[in-house]
């Protein structure tokens, strides 16, 4: 096993990549400007697995590089230790928050923000939920209901569905399809509570969102 660094893991990821499996990756970026090694998906979670011990602060250089498979490394190192019986879940939200400017794509957000955020928020205040659903920034808006997932897991429903009020409107599908996601899961715990907020809002939904949501009273 090499040394545990931000070096190592783009050597590992360089050693795998294609410019076939570059193409694949591109295509679904919504920034040209990213740079793409051309690693399976697959194929970069294995690595982040075999690096998932390395230091925060690796993490951390890994979160600054403009390569997106780098930062799928980072956060998918972050979710796995999240998992983990006695993990330091401060830290790792702490460094999530940190550097959520870094977390910049769809699928980045949905690896790690459940449990990197939302985890760690179960038994705490929600302030910073709201406060990023409040934001200008599409991503940091997605990242305030897709870490809610975690919270709906758990059954309490009352701050998700705050949000999903926040959001029900919101202009960027991007955000919107996983407000159709929480719903769909608010409404497998307690279908009344989402035939109540459809009655009320579910005009305010992209009709994708609002199938997704009302998939759960099928």
């Amino acid at each position: 096993m090499p040394e545990p660094t931000a070096a190592a893991v783009r050597a590992r990821l360089e050693a795998a990549a294609s410019v076939d499996e570059a193409v694949r990756t591109r295509k679904r970026l919504t920034d040209d400007r990213t740079e793409v090694i051309g690693v399976r998906m697959g194929t970069v979670f294995d690595i982040a697995k075999d690096f998932e011990r390395m230091p925060l602060a690796e993490v951390d250089r890994l979160l600054d590089s403009d390569a997106y498979e780098l930062r799928m490394v980072a956060v998918s190192i972050l979710d796995f230790r999240a998992r983990r019986k006695g993990a330091d879940r401060q830290a790792l939200y702490e460094l999530w928050m940190r550097r959520i400017d870094r977390i910049d794509t769809w699928d980045l957000i949905d690896r790690s923000a459940p449990r990197v955020i939302g985890w760690y928020l179960l038994d705490r205040p929600r302030d910073v939920l709201f406060e990023l659903a409040r934001s200008t920034d599409r991503w940091h808006r997605r990242a305030a209901i897709t870490a809610a997932f975690w919270i709906i897991r758990a059954g309490d429903l009352d701050d998700p569905l705050a949000l999903c009020e926040l959001l029900a409107a919101d202009p960027e599908a991007y955000v919107q399809n996983n407000v159709g996601v929480a719903l769909r899961e608010i409404g497998r715990i307690d279908p009344g509570r989402l035939e109540q907020f459809l009655a009320r809002r579910g005009a305010d939904l992209t009709a994708h969102a609002r199938r997704t949501a009302r998939s759960a009273l099928i």
